[in-house]
């Protein structure tokens, strides 16, 4: 599905609507919809006063309930408030193994403002699953999801 078609489909969803949990809801719906080849998707929100993620809406096994930040490929992403593409999460020191079933994980920073919301993560259980391309389709995603939060 191409870029354009995804977030397009993603505006339209959430036109009209505020609620950051339906907004994020909905979001991870319509990835696990679309995309292949993936065993989790879903959102961790952060909290100031704890300094950590918390679980947000996903689809997929039950999964981690708190990261800290700095830990793990999530609290890594928002740590260096960047988008950190895994190949293998095996090899990437102080990965947290919710779902052993986990090879390759993609984290994109939810960043509004200048303010840390939280992140988008979605893991896979083939290696090396998301590409450069998956990286731009899946920030652009991120773009449109941040102007309805």
């Amino acid at each position: 599905m191409s870029e354009s078609v995804l977030t397009q489909q993603l505006d339209a969803l959430l036109q009209g609507e505020n609620n950051i949990i339906a907004n994020l809801a909905n979001a991870s719906a319509l990835l696990n919809e679309h995309l292949s080849n993936i065993n989790w998707v879903g959102f961790y929100l952060y909290d100031q006063e704890t300094n950590t993620l918390n679980l947000g809406p996903f689809q997929g096994k039950v999964a981690c309930m708190h990261i800290p930040l700095g830990q793990g490929v999530c609290g890594s992403a928002i740590a260096e408030q960047k988008i950190l593409r895994v190949a293998n999460v095996h090899e990437f020191a102080g990965h947290i193994a919710c779902d052993a079933a986990s090879n390759s994980e993609i984290v994109l920073p939810l960043i509004k403002n200048g303010e840390i919301l939280g992140v988008l993560d979605i893991d896979s259980p083939e290696l090396n699953r998301f590409s450069a391309h998956d990286e731009q389709e899946l920030a652009a995603f991120v773009t449109t999801l941040l102007k309805h939060i």
